[in-house]
């Protein structure tokens, strides 16, 4: 069983070494593979001897349903291409460095997982019955084709089955403290700061603490134009040094 403690839902830190021989020995690698394997079984089957010709039409020898072949046929491509998908998801997976790209990540793979781990359910009972009241061809031909489609829509419920709780198993897991950020485990740490703190002391009316207060940036030049002024005292002062009388 795959330990899926630790980590990132199940995954490592992010820029690490690649290990090709580990990679393939994953539990979850191997039953994507097989999950890839048994859909070109089901759909390749059907495609190749599913369908015959009479009177110039094509019929599709699953008790003459054509809905039966396109429907295996169907979901036999899909879960061909997302099988080939999840598995190099697989190998980006530990290259992710977004915690919230992992857990998207999972929830996509647990939710297509279950949908096609139903639709393969729905599949195998749908052909299977339409087998069971279809004549057999002429010559016997497409018949060992049509059960092998059958039989592994039936093994693939089990395969994809696999990779849903694998999924479920990374999302139980969750993220392990030491991958949480500072910022996401404190959410008060952007109110930590402020623009402008306020002074300690006598007339500032702040809180104690030893702050001291900032000006705006835009009031430093106000500020030095006030002090290079003289003021009204100093003004008169010169005057009466200067033995200047001012008149009433």
């Amino acid at each position: 069983m795959m330990d899926f403690s630790g980590g990132a839902y199940g995954g490592g830190k992010a820029g690490g070494a690649f290990d090709p021989i580990g990679f393939v020995m994953r539990p979850t690698v191997i039953l994507r593979a097989v999950c890839w394997l048994f859909a070109i079984i089901v759909f390749a089957c059907v495609s190749a001897e599913g369908w015959r010709e009479e009177n110039g039409k094509e019929y599709c020898i699953i008790n003459r349903d054509a809905n039966a072949c396109n429907y295996a046929v169907g979901i036999g491509v899909i879960a061909f291409l997302a099988s080939m998908a999840f598995i190099a998801g697989e190998y980006l997976f530990e290259q992710m460095s977004s915690v919230k790209t992992r857990k998207h990540y999972v929830l996509g793979d647990l939710g297509f997982s279950a949908l096609w781990t139903f639709l393969y359910f729905i599949g195998f009972c749908y052909l299977t019955n339409a087998w069971g009241k279809a004549d057999d061809p002429p010559n016997g031909e497409g018949v060992n084709n049509v059960q092998a489609s059958i039989v592994f829509s039936f093994f693939s419920i089990f395969t994809w089955a696999g990779c849903a709780y694998f999924a479920f198993l990374r999302f139980k897991a969750g993220v392990d403290p030491s991958f949480q950020s500072t910022y996401e485990s404190d959410p008060n740490a952007a109110n930590q700061y402020s623009s402008y703190p306020v002074g300690s002391g006598p007339g500032t009316g702040g809180v104690e603490g030893g702050d001291q207060y900032q000006p705006s940036p835009f009031g430093g030049g106000q500020q030095q134009q006030q002090q290079q002024q003289p003021g009204v005292g100093e003004f008169e002062g010169i005057l009466v040094k200067g033995e200047y009388a001012p008149s009433y």
